[in-house]
């Protein structure tokens, strides 16, 4: 095969800088005719004085037999200059696409300036050893301030190799892409360079830094959330299995009339899921939808994730790259490398694949290619996101004081908001509106359900939903035992006599106080009951007799040693039974009541057991 290609150069220059970084794209035509370009372009070197440089190689063409003999031909004229490559959907050259393959060469004129390329096959070692092998070479070279990632498409989530990187100083910025073919539904991809070889399986890793070398970098989405939320209620690793207790597929299906067929991921490119991971905004494409209605993602998302569909408004995505572009002019980089998600081309269909790049045109010569993921820092955390634009800048001394381009005149021309995005505005508005009064709806049919078997006054349950709670522990006591203490306040017609109403409420409220702790700690169907007046009924299931006759004695004990300001201590009587097979509610209830009839009349302040 035979590619053919213009030459381009490019260098940069700030005026006020006697030495910048240089970026240089070698013509390639075949081997025989890249090899005399290279060799050519050495000769130039010599002659300028450049020895510290770099290439980068991007390819939408796989196939070892074409890429092995072009990494050659560079070995052999720069014996010992590093080079990078990897498979693209396209790539970018001064935010425009360019051929087949790109070879680009970047010199460093800093004597400080440093730099270092590692391969890794995640073939031959695990993830887990990998990032110890990079965050180790990270702490060995203080000198680190960039990590450049290009990596292989994963056959799983990327989210252990993204958290294996957290122990990097947080000063380092961190970004790269994943490798893609011309078919971004294949899971095809390469990546290539001087520390290891063509492979289908690796990672790359570049390290920059210097005392003279600068980074910035920043992520770009535009999609807006559009519509309800969603709660991520059961998902393994990166399969997103339901969504609201619904398989994932369904939303899709019954939201957006997306089929579960070979065209899913096509029709949901526009539409990703919007969530927050890692205090930042990350949007995910579905990479297929499965036979069980469940969607395979490109990396984890937790249980308990709330997420939203989301959807890209072309005039809105283009004025926030515009603000956001104002960053990387003030930065005044030297180059940008640029990784743009493959959807995000394809998003583009009405104007050319670059559109959104405009704005980055004039501030810094630009590389970079169309990827299947995006790896950028933030917040200290490392993410791979989906229908991202990923910007990284560099600079070697000081920045140039370049103007800052004024944008007040695309904001003008695009003031008029799209009728689209007026609508996501308006959808998603609405939709929490909505899921605020489903919420007040739910808790106030909440407290409806509550006050309906609660006593209004100790807020335990009422007689007549203690008693319900009886019959049905009757109704399964084959399976389960269980125990009924009665329990009533001694003398309580003094108190109200002598004390008044109020305090005597006072007593009642803090005897409730008392059996709802003693509930906390027992166990979650223990229930207790305001039976009527100052008697009180308590239900201890998978309790037998002797546990439940100790537990007595503990509220008992505990209430005696309870404290009133305005009269003295205070008890209580309590009676308690074990319910058998043979038990009607009746009789169970006459049972218990007997027993505590007996503490009333054998003294009172007294636990007896029958």
């Amino acid at each position: 095969m035979v590619v053919l290609y213009m030459l381009y150069y490019l260098i940069t220059y700030h005026i006020e800088k006697g030495a910048v970084m240089k970026q240089f794209q070698i013509t390639y035509h075949e081997e025989a005719c890249f090899r005399k370009e290279l060799q050519d372009f050495k000769n130039k070197c010599e002659k300028d004085g450049i020895s510290k440089m770099m290439f980068q190689i991007y390819s939408e063409i796989l196939e070892p037999d074409t890429v092995n003999p072009l990494c050659n031909v560079i070995e052999q004229v720069f014996p010992g200059v590093p080079y990078i490559g990897c498979s693209t959907s396209g790539n970018l050259i001064n935010c425009q696409l360019s051929e087949e393959i790109i070879v680009v060469a970047t010199s460093f004129e800093y004597d400080s300036t440093q730099f270092k390329v590692f391969q890794y096959d995640r073939k031959k070692n695990s993830i887990e050893w990998i990032t110890e092998r990079i965050v180790e070479e990270a702490r060995q070279n203080p000198w680190v301030k960039a990590i450049e990632m290009h990596s292989t498409i994963p056959e799983g989530s990327t989210t252990q190799f993204c958290d294996g990187l957290k122990d990097i100083s947080p000063d380092v910025q961190i970004f790269g892409g994943v490798s893609c073919s011309d078919d971004i539904t294949s899971d095809d991809s390469c990546v290539f360079s001087s520390a290891g070889e063509y492979s289908e399986s690796s990672i790359l890793i570049v390290f920059y830094g210097g005392e003279d070398f600068y980074v910035d970098s920043i992520k770009i989405t535009g999609w807006k959330p559009l519509g309800r939320k969603f709660t991520v209620t059961k998902s393994d690793g990166c399969i997103l299995q339901e969504l609201n207790g619904i398989p994932a597929y369904d939303v899709y299906r019954k939201y957006l009339s997306i089929n579960n067929d070979e065209n899913f991921f096509y029709n949901t490119l526009e539409f990703p899921l919007f969530y927050e991971h890692n205090d930042t905004t990350i949007l995910r494409v579905p990479v297929a939808s499965n036979a069980d209605r469940s969607i395979t993602m490109s990396s984890d998302i937790e249980i308990g994730s709330t997420v939203r569909i989301s959807y890209g408004d072309p005039k809105t995505i283009v004025e926030i790259i515009s603000e956001d572009s104002q960053r990387i002019r003030k930065f005044c980089p030297d180059l940008l490398h640029i990784f743009s998600c493959a959807a995000r081309r394809t998003f583009w269909t009405s104007n050319e694949p670059t559109y959104e790049l405009e704005p980055f045109k004039d501030i810094a010569p630009a590389i970079g290619f169309f990827s299947h993921g995006e790896f950028i820092r933030t917040n200290n955390c490392l993410n791979q996101h989906n229908v991202t634009l990923v910007i990284a800048a560099m600079r070697e001394g000081e920045a140039a004081k370049t103007p800052v381009l004024d944008v007040s005149k695309n904001r003008k021309r695009l003031s008029k908001i799209p009728l689209v995005s007026r609508l996501a505005t308006f959808i998603s508005a609405t939709s929490l509106e909505l899921e605020e009064m489903n919420k007040e709806l739910e808790n106030a049919n909440r407290n409806l359900r509550d006050a309906a078997i609660t006593d209004g006054l100790t807020k335990l349950y009422n007689r007549a939903e203690t008693q319900a709670r009886i019959e049905k522990s009757l109704a399964n006591i084959k399976d389960s035992k269980f125990s009924i203490i009665m329990l009533d306040i001694d003398n309580f017609k003094q108190v109200n006599d002598t004390y008044g109403h109020q305090e005597g409420d006072r007593v009642i409220i803090t005897l409730a106080n008392i059996l709802r702790n003693e509930q906390m700690r027992s166990s979650s169907n223990f229930s207790a009951g305001r039976w009527g007046g100052e008697e009180f009924m308590l239900l201890l299931p998978d309790t037998e007799l002797s546990a439940a006759s100790l537990i007595a004695e503990l509220i008992r004990q505990c209430f005696e040693n309870t404290t009133f300001p305005n009269m003295r201590s205070q008890t209580i009587s309590l009676g308690v039974t074990q319910a058998t097979k043979e038990d009607t509610q009746d009789t169970l209830c006459t049972r218990v009541d007997t027993a505590l009839y007996r503490a009333k009349k054998g003294g009172k302040n007294k636990v007896v057991v029958l």
